[in-house]
């Protein structure tokens, strides 16, 4: 049945609204206005223009009586002034009153207990492409009478003039816990959509709920075993959970209450560098008609895509809705984990392939968060660089990391939980010299930690990082194992682990005043001495 909505309440009352189109009305739309082409897949291809990543330095958030005392200000969650987005807001609402709209209205949490109603505007039909493709998609009974709880409003064309608007320059995406708007305008690049929302439910769910929301991807095993993949992006959380023998709950963005764990979206965005369907058949069969691909390049043909160019960006996308992936779990929840992986991309090279924590490291290594962002996923960032995000998505969480800490620990406490340390990253040296840990090892490592197979082998101790390592794994060459031993030289792999547990110890003493002795202890054990 077609609907029509009004959105006058928000100033709206000029613009011709098409109300939850279809994604084959959203394709034809993009198409005639020659906004994107079809790919020999049947996916839509578009460009986002010139953001081709999220840009942290201009994501903000209003301050005010509902924000002062919770949010943890900073560098990554930037005060913005209610007078100042009450004008900018009016500004982009006359800007979007001369245009053609689509509006979505979806759901956000796949427990209906804590689910969020979503109403996305955005100026471009491929947005709204996106908004249905990671959104939890509603029946039709449940558009009857549908009030939403927050608006996400997206104009990618207007921008901001920041001498008057109080931007940092012209694009910008824009929270307000009061209105509960999110603001987005000069970026047309769709993961500021999706992560807006990820933000929002980092700040309610655990401060209004008690309930641990996470940066990861989950799966279930033919037992019921839930598995959890924390990790930033490019660190392999989308391609290491969808593996064709377990069912995916989801690929990003979690919660964990006392029922268990739950996805927040309806679909995934991953990343697809190099993507092949031997290396990643489960993604690479998503890529079909609904699917829509981001700042692609293509073959001569101008059709089949080559996803080895990134003469574009090295973060080129994909969103698609979860059931283009054959192996789901529905509805996308399951039980509280048995194992937890954190993901990192050790350009070091120093980290084992794979590290059984305990509790303690579990925590240290979750307040840490340490990885490499790698190149495209943000603006700015052409090879891998380090970093600290706690709670392994820190530029998502709005409260102080503790809060999530403590959360963890709780978790942790009242299940049987087994938590491994997994280095996506280099082997054998330093990124350049190195090479990244084949992922068919990687597999294999986790394959091997889910069957409970690592239990039954012997283990050995890193020194320094104190990191319990198995010795063996079928699949997976046993002297790879010890990171150490892939370098040609011994002497320069201790500089570079001595190097990088200053850093790691460095990081944390923003968190010692915090932390328990037994997390403190977790930390590299290494002099203090400057190299």
């Amino acid at each position: 049945m077609q609907r029509s909505i009004s959105i006058a309440y928000l100033g709206i009352h000029n613009a011709p609204i098409h109300y939850q189109a279809s994604p084959e009305t959203l394709i034809n739309d993009t198409l005639a206005a020659k906004q994107g082409v079809l790919a020999s897949s049947g996916a839509l291809s578009v460009r986002t223009g010139k953001f081709t990543g999220r840009s942290p330095e201009d994501r903000f958030i209003v301050k005010d009586s509902t924000t002062e005392e919770n949010v943890d200000w900073g560098k990554v969650n930037i005060a913005f002034d209610t007078t100042a987005f009450d004008a900018l807001f009016a500004k982009v609402i006359a800007y979007l009153d001369t245009k053609t709209l689509y509006v979505r209205d979806a759901f956000a949490c796949a427990d209906p207990a804590q689910q969020l109603k979503i109403r996305t505007i955005t100026e471009t039909p491929w947005a709204n492409l996106f908004a249905n493709n990671l959104f939890i998609r509603p029946a039709e009974a449940e558009l009857e009478g549908f009030t939403a709880d927050w608006h996400i409003i997206n104009a990618p064309s207007f921008e901001a003039d920041a001498a008057t608007d109080c931007t940092r320059q012209a694009n910008f995406a824009i929270i307000n816990f009061t209105k509960k708007i999110v603001l987005i305008g000069g970026t047309g690049y769709t993961g500021e959509i999706k992560k807006s929302i990820f933000s929002i439910l980092n700040y309610i769910l655990p401060q209004e709920r008690g309930i641990l929301s996470m940066h990861c991807s989950a799966n279930i095993g033919v037992s019921g075993d839930t598995a959890l993949f924390f990790g930033l992006s490019g660190t392999g959380k989308t391609t290491l959970s969808a593996d064709p023998n377990r069912q995916l709950i989801g690929d990003d963005e979690h919660g964990w209450g006392d029922a268990g764990v739950f996805n927040f979206e309806g679909g995934c965005y991953a990343k697809c560098v190099d993507l092949t369907e031997s290396k990643e058949p489960q993604i690479f069969k998503a890529i079909k008609r609904g699917a829509m691909l981001e700042n692609i390049m293509f073959l001569e043909d101008g059709k089949t895509v080559d996803f080895a160019d990134i003469s574009i960006t090295e973060n080129t996308r994909v969103s698609y809705p979860i059931e283009h992936i054959e192996n789901i779990v529905t509805p996308s929840v399951g039980a509280s984990p048995k194992n937890i992986f954190f993901l990192t991309c050790d350009a070091y090279g120093v980290l084992p392939p794979i590290s059984k924590l305990s509790t303690a490291q579990a925590m240290y290594h979750f307040l840490s968060g340490f990885t490499a962002k790698v190149a495209g996923t943000e603006v700015g960032v052409t090879e891998p660089k380090l970093t600290f995000s706690a709670c392994f998505g820190a530029v998502f969480m709005p409260l102080h990391p503790t809060k999530y800490a403590t959360l963890l620990g709780k978790k942790l406490d009242e299940n049987e939980v087994n938590v491994w340390l997994v280095n996506t990253g280099w082997s054998g040296g330093q990124f350049g010299v190195g090479s990244r840990i084949q992922l068919n090892y990687t597999r294999a490592l986790i394959t091997a930690a889910l069957s409970g197979s690592l239990t039954q082998v012997a283990y050995a101790k890193l020194p320094i990082f104190n990191l319990e390592y198995p010795t063996q794994c079928e699949g997976v060459p046993s002297e790879i194992l010890n990171p150490k031993n892939t370098w040609a030289s011994a002497e320069n792999y201790d500089e570079k682990c001595i190097e990088l547990a200053h850093k790691f110890n460095e990081n944390f003493k923003k968190f010692e005043n915090y932390a328990s002795k037994s997390i403190v202890a977790a930390a590299p054990s290494v002099l203090q001495v400057t190299l």
